[in-house]
C-alpha cells in the first residue's frame, strides 16, 4: 500500500504543529475530533486566534432560533472583509510588503504592495459612493484575475455592496443572465486579454450582454493598454476613478453582510447564486489557508507565495485573494495558458517567482505531466512546499506524478473538495497527515461532515452522499432571491442537514475520497456547468426535439462535454457543427461539446424525466440501472452502440 508520509521539519515547522503543541493537541486527528465535538467553542475562538479585526466584539457566536438552514452568526458584531485582507495587513506592518503580482502572456509583470491596494481600494469604493452605489446594491466582475478586477471586489466590499465575479470566459448570454439574475447596477469589464497570442475582445461581448440584461447603469473599464476610449456616457475608464477618486474607509457591516455573490451552475438550468458574508468570507480561506495550505503571515517574516490556476469568476479566485492576503502573503496571477509561449510556463513561473503554494485541477496537472513527466530537472523547485487539487477529482498515477516529481516527496498534496456554495472546503487534508494517493483525509477545522446512504445512516466502505451536519459561517445565506429554492437543494434530503451533492467514500483505514457529483453537473477542466443551460440552447434549433448531455471522462481534461439529441430528421454534419457553435456563441468555448450524438430515444422515468445518470452510467461501464423503472428501456440499445463508437474515439485522444 502506497502512503506519503510528512517529512518530521515540514510537520514540526508547520502552523498546525504549533498551533497543536500551544493548545495541548497530541495529534491533527485529536484536533479535528475536538473543532467538530466543541463545534460552537472552536467557531468561538477561531477569528481570536486567526486575528480577525472586529470594529465591534460579538455578543453570540451563534443564533440557531429560526434552525439550522438560517444559522446567523456574530451576532452584534462589526466587521468588513475587505478591511481585514487590506487596511489591517498595512497596521501590522506590511505596507511595503508585496500583496500580488501579475504576469502577463506578452511576460509584462505588474506587482502591489499593500499600501498601494489599499489606496486603489480605497479611491474605487468612493467612486461607487460618488455614483450612489453602496450597501446591498450588486457590482458585477466580468474580467479575468488582474489587479483592476481585485481592486474592484474588494472596493465593492469595503462600502458594503456586493461582488459578483463572472467567468471570463462566458459568453455575452451567460454573463446577461447572471447580470439579470442579480441585478447588478455596475458592471466592471476589460477591453481585452490575451490567450495563446489571441487577442480576446472582452468589451465587445460584455456590451452584449449589458444590452440583453437591461439592469446596469454604470460600465467600468479596464484597458489593457491604456487605449480604450469609453463609448457612452454611462462608462468610465479604470483608470480614471484611481487617479482621481476620493478616498474612503471601510463600512462597519454585521457579519451576515452579504459581501459576494457567486453564481454557479445547476441541474435546472438556472445559475444559482450563493450569497457569502463578510464572515465567511474572511473565516473560512483565513483559517484553510492557515491550518491546511500552512501559509505564514507576512508580518511574522513569511515569505510564501500561492498560485491556484484559476479565475476571478470561479470560486478558487476570490479565495485565493480572501485567504493569502488575509495573512499579508503574496499570490501570483497570470494572463493566458499555463503551456504559452513555451510548454514549460509554469514550472518557469514558479521558479522565478518562488511560488511556494500550487494549486490546480487535476486537469491541469494531466496537462503538464503530458508535457514534462520530469519538470524537476529542468527546473528548480524546490521552494514549492504545498501542492493543492481542487474542481474535480484526480487520478492516482497524476496524484503520485505531482507529490514525487513536482513536489520532490517532501510537498503534501492538499486535496481539497467543498464548493462555490460553502466558500472553501469541507474535506482536506494538512501537511502533517499521512497519505494515500487521491485522498481528502477529510473534514477540515470545524466541519462537522459525514458519509450518509440514502436513509441518513452512516456509511464506511460504499459510496454514500456528503453531508455537514452542523452549519459553518461560510455556508451562503440562502440563494440569491430564491429561498425555497435554497431549502430544496441543501436541506430537504436530509433535514437539518446540509447535503452538499457530491459521492463520497470512507475507506476501513479511515481515508476520505470523492466520487464526483451526485447530481448531473458537469466538470470541464474544473469548470461546472448545468446540463440544463446547455440543453436549453441544443433544444432551440429547429430540428432538436430534445437533449441529453452528460460528462464522458477524458485523459487530458478529466471530463468533457458529450450531447445526446433526439431529432426530427437526420442531422448532417454541418447540423452537428452549428449544435456546437450555438453552445459556444451562449456560453463560450470552454464549453463547446465534445461530440453530439443523434439517437432515437432517450431513457426516462414514467413521469418523462430524461436519465442522464443512466447514460452517464453506461459511458463509464457501470451497470444502466434497473430497466422496469424506465419508461422505454428499448432506447438503450441504441445509446449502448452510440456510446462504444464515442469511447473508441475517446480512447484515441
Amino acid at each position: 500500500m502506497y502512503i506519503w508520509w510528512p517529512p518530521k521539519d515540514v510537520v514540526e515547522n508547520s502552523n498546525v504543529y504549533k498551533f497543536m503543541a500551544e493548545k495541548g493537541y497530541r495529534s491533527y486527528e485529536e484536533f479535528i475530533r475536538d473543532s467538530v465535538e466543541r463545534h460552537k467553542w472552536f467557531w468561538a475562538n477561531l477569528p481570536e486566534w486567526l486575528g480577525v479585526e472586529w470594529f465591534r466584539e460579538p455578543r453570540e457566536t451563534v443564533d440557531l432560533s429560526d434552525g439550522p438552514e438560517w444559522a446567523k452568526w456574530y451576532r452584534g458584531a462589526l466587521v468588513n472583509a475587505a478591511y481585514n485582507v487590506v487596511d489591517r495587513p498595512v497596521k501590522k506592518g506590511c505596507g511595503g510588503c508585496e500583496a500580488f503580482t501579475w504576469v502577463g502572456e506578452d511576460g509584462s509583470v505588474v506587482s502591489y504592495t499593500y499600501s498601494r491596494l489599499l489606496e486603489e481600494v480605497e479611491r474605487f469604493a468612493g467612486f461607487l459612493g460618488d455614483i450612489g452605489v453602496g450597501r446591498g446594491d450588486v457590482v458585477a466582475i466580468y474580467a479575468p484575475m488582474t489587479p483592476d478586477s481585485v481592486v474592484a471586489m474588494l472596493g465593492s466590499m469595503r462600502v458594503g455592496a456586493i461582488a459578483s465575479p463572472i467567468f471570463s470566459g462566458f459568453a455575452p448570454a451567460a454573463v446577461a443572465e447572471r447580470l439579470r439574475l442579480s441585478g447588478a447596477r455596475v458592471l466592471v469589464t476589460g477591453d481585452f486579454y490575451y490567450r495563446r497570442g489571441r487577442r480576446i475582445d472582452l468589451i465587445g461581448r460584455a456590451l452584449e450582454a449589458v444590452e440583453a440584461s437591461g439592469s446596469v447603469d454604470w460600465i467600468i473599464v479596464s484597458s489593457r493598454d491604456g487605449s480604450y476610449v469609453p463609448e457612452r456616457e454611462n462608462m468610465v475608464l479604470f483608470s480614471e476613478i484611481i487617479r482621481g477618486g476620493r478616498r474612503v474607509g471601510a463600512e462597519e457591516l454585521d457579519p451576515e453582510h452579504p459581501a459576494l455573490l457567486l453564481f454557479t451552475s445547476g441541474t435546472t438550468g438556472r445559475p444559482k447564486g450563493a450569497v457569502i458574508s463578510h464572515a465567511g468570507a474572511i473565516l473560512q480561506p483565513a483559517k484553510e489557508h492557515y491550518f491546511n495550505l500552512d501559509t505564514k503571515p507576512g508580518w511574522e517574516g513569511g515569505g510564501d507565495r500561492l498560485w491556484w490556476v484559476t479565475d476571478l469568476g470561479w470560486m478558487m479566485g476570490p479565495w485565493q485573494v480572501m485567504g493569502a492576503q488575509f495573512h499579508g502573503s503574496k499570490h501570483l496571477m497570470v494572463e493566458g495558458a499555463i503551456d504559452y509561449p513555451s510548454p514549460d510556463r509554469a514550472w518557469k513561473l514558479i521558479e522565478g517567482f518562488g511560488v511556494t503554494q500550487f494549486g490546480f485541477a487535476a486537469t491541469v496537472a494531466r496537462m503538464l505531466k503530458r508535457l514534462d513527466p520530469e519538470p524537476r530537472e529542468r527546473h528548480d523547485l524546490t521552494r514549492l512546499r504545498i501542492l493543492g487539487n481542487t474542481g474535480e477529482p484526480i487520478d492516482r498515477d497524476t496524484w503520485i506524478w505531482a507529490v514525487e516529481k513536482v513536489g520532490g516527496n517532501r510537498a503534501p498534496m492538499i486535496n481539497l473538495s467543498g464548493g462555490t456554495e460553502i466558500f472553501g472546503c469541507i474535506l482536506l487534508p494538512s501537511p502533517v497527515v499521512p497519505l494515500k494517493p487521491t485522498t481528502l483525509w477529510g473534514p477540515g477545522p470545524g466541519m462537522d461532515a459525514d458519509v450518509f446512504d440514502e436513509n441518513g445512516n452512516h456509511v464506511v466502505g460504499q459510496p454514500g452522499y456528503l453531508v455537514v451536519k452542523k452549519p459553518v459561517p461560510s455556508m451562503t445565506r440562502g440563494l440569491w432571491g430564491e429561498p425555497e429554492r435554497y431549502i430544496e437543494t441543501y436541506w430537504s434530503r436530509y433535514p437539518g442537514v446540509w447535503y452538499h451533492g457530491d459521492l463520497a467514500y470512507i475507506d476501513s483505514d479511515g481515508f476520505w475520497y470523492i466520487l464526483g457529483r451526485a447530481d448531473d453537473v458537469i466538470k470541464v477542466a474544473g469548470k461546472r456547468i448545468g446540463p440544463a443551460e446547455i440543453e436549453e440552447i441544443l433544444n432551440s434549433y429547429p430540428d432538436v426535439v430534445e437533449s441529453a448531455c452528460v460528462g464522458a471522462p477524458h485523459p487530458i481534461k478529466g471530463e468533457v462535454i458529450v450531447c445526446f439529441v433526439v431529432a426530427r430528421r437526420e442531422l448532417a454534419e454541418e447540423d452537428k457543427k452549428k449544435l456546437v457553435d450555438l453552445v459556444v456563441q451562449h456560453l463560450g468555448k470552454p464549453f463547446a461539446p465534445y461530440e453530439i450524438v443523434q439517437v432515437p430515444d432517450l431513457p426516462r422515468t414514467r413521469s418523462g424525466k430524461i436519465m442522464r445518470r443512466v447514460i452517464r452510467s453506461m459511458i463509464r461501464g457501470l451497470p444502466a440501472g434497473k430497466p422496469e423503472v424506465m419508461e422505454n428501456p428499448d432506447s438503450l440499445e441504441a445509446i449502448a452502440r452510440a456510446v462504444e463508437s464515442l469511447m473508441r474515439r475517446l480512447r484515441q485522444d
